[in-house]
């Protein structure tokens, strides 16, 4: 029998506000643990939380921009459960009036537009961090991540494979960070996923027994941990097994999913409405506000590059995947540059040098401004391509603008006929038996005599000069 998947994802996006989402403590990672606290969220009794806005905002702003129906009414809820991690005994949430609902997401799969659907996007506190390791026989709590405003984006079970669920995790990532609602910084935690996975026969209708998966921090890790767990129900299922309802942990460094709890041990989180917090009721004009600066979003952008500047597809998507690379795209094209020539270097040269220094485009030495200016030097035949590239690395390497790094080091193209007849003749004289093969009809030996004589001349020569002047040469 074959099979086919039914996924569906909650991920908890971290937003960027500066305060927790019930108190002022602060929001920073990377603090002393237990330094960014305070009687509210340690859960001491008798204080009383706040709503904190910038939360609500940030939410809207991300409803709107995932196509979802912004509620008029709201409410928090109490979400009961006892972990250490958790000082109050509960957590508070959004249960059954979520802020934002039925919105969607399109994804691009094999060169095909797939449509994910979002049951509903709530807010929520976050809990403390269990530390386990380095503890001996005892964990400790850090509760600074205790209270920190999430959201949770909820999909319909609308993905069938592990390449599709990455792909919504990217773009909802890319979407989050376009709108500077979260950082998308899996490996800090501030963006995280659980998977609900389940196998039926293809051509059912039918869903199967569900089976949830926990601990998912990486894009690989999402695809991973969906390819063994679907294996792992095929597998159960052939073998006359049955699957169970549970809740599974996956494990990178072995590349399995364990048992957690089954469903007989699953919370009942017993859901009530929060006591200490009003319904939250944003008006139109609010919402219309918030809707009003929203930034172009990855798939409009995309396409404007691809009919604005007629760059290819290819260019476009991996151009427009962070706001940052494609402002800075803009910026250098704005500066007089050729969009394609940009993208070019962009995609080839700098991508090269970020990665390698793994940095982002924002702490990238080069400016745009800089690149059009080198681009310029190529343009006007003053460079060449080859040496463009030497240009090109001194000036990432010491934020030097290329003119002056030409300059400095005499790398000036050798446009000059004269100069360049006499390089040609020289090579030609060297090298009797190719020019002889070359006028017996080998014509891709002419690619030869240009190399020659770039090297001659240490990558200076015009090459469109040389190869006029070589042509004229060897033909005569």
């Amino acid at each position: 029998m074959t099979y086919e998947a039914v996924i569906g994802l909650e991920v908890h996006a971290q937003m960027l506000t500066d305060s927790k989402m019930f108190c002022g403590c602060s929001t920073r990672f990377g603090s002393e643990p237990n330094t960014q606290t305070c009687q509210i969220c340690i859960g001491m009794p008798g204080v009383l939380p706040a709503i904190n806005k910038k939360a609500i905002e940030f939410t809207i702003k991300t409803g709107l921009a995932m196509n979802c129906t912004i509620s008029s009414y709201s409410r928090f809820a109490r979400k009961n459960y006892f972990y250490p991690d958790l000082p109050k005994g509960y957590q508070i949430s959004q249960y059954e009036l979520p802020l934002c609902e039925h919105g969607y997401v399109d994804i691009i799969i094999g060169g095909i537009e797939k449509r994910i659907g979002l049951t509903r996007i709530h807010l929520e506190e976050d809990a403390g961090k269990n530390i386990h390791e380095g503890a001996g026989n005892h964990s400790f709590v850090d509760l600074n991540r205790a209270g920190v405003p999430l959201m949770e984006i909820v999909s319909e079970p609308d993905i069938r494979t592990p390449s599709e669920a990455s792909e919504y995790m990217k773009k909802l990532r890319t979407i989050l960070r376009y709108l500077g609602v979260c950082d998308g910084n899996m490996e800090e935690g501030s963006l995280r996923c659980d998977a609900n996975v389940s196998i039926r026969p293809v051509g059912s209708g039918e869903l199967g027994v569900k089976v949830e998966m926990k601990n998912i921090n990486s894009f690989r890790f999402v695809e991973k941990a969906l390819e063994y767990e679907i294996k792992r129900q095929i597998r159960t299922l052939e073998e006359s097994g049955t699957i169970v309802q549970e809740t599974r942990l996956w494990d990178p460094s072995t590349g399995t999913t364990q048992s957690m709890r089954s469903k007989e041990e699953a919370h009942d989180y017993r859901y009530f409405p929060e006591p200490d917090l009003v319904p939250v009721m944003p008006d139109k004009k609010w919402i219309d506000e918030i809707k009003a600066f929203l930034p172009e979003l990855p798939d409009k952008k995309r396409a404007r590059f691809n009919s604005e500047y007629a760059l290819p597809e290819y260019d476009a998507d991996l151009l427009t995947s962070e706001k940052t690379t494609a402002d800075w795209f803009e910026q250098a094209v704005k500066a007089g540059a050729h969009p394609k020539t940009v993208s070019n270097w962009m995609m080839g040269e700098l991508m090269r040098l970020i990665n390698e220094e793994n940095k982002s485009i924002e702490e990238c030495p080069l400016k745009p401004h800089q690149l059009a200016e080198m681009i310029k030097l190529i343009t006007k035949g003053i460079i060449s391509g080859k040496i463009a590239k030497t240009v090109f690395d001194e000036m990432y390497k010491t934020g030097k603008d290329a003119e002056a790094i030409v300059k400095e080091k005499g790398l000036t193209q050798i446009s000059d006929t004269g100069s360049l007849e006499k390089t040609v003749d020289e090579i030609i004289s060297k090298h009797p038996g190719e020019v002889n093969r070359f006028k017996a009809g080998d014509e891709k030996l002419l690619g030869f005599f240009v190399g020659q004589v770039m090297k001659a001349t240490k990558g200076k020569a015009n090459p469109q000069l040389a190869n006029e002047l070589l042509k004229k040469r060897l033909v005569s």
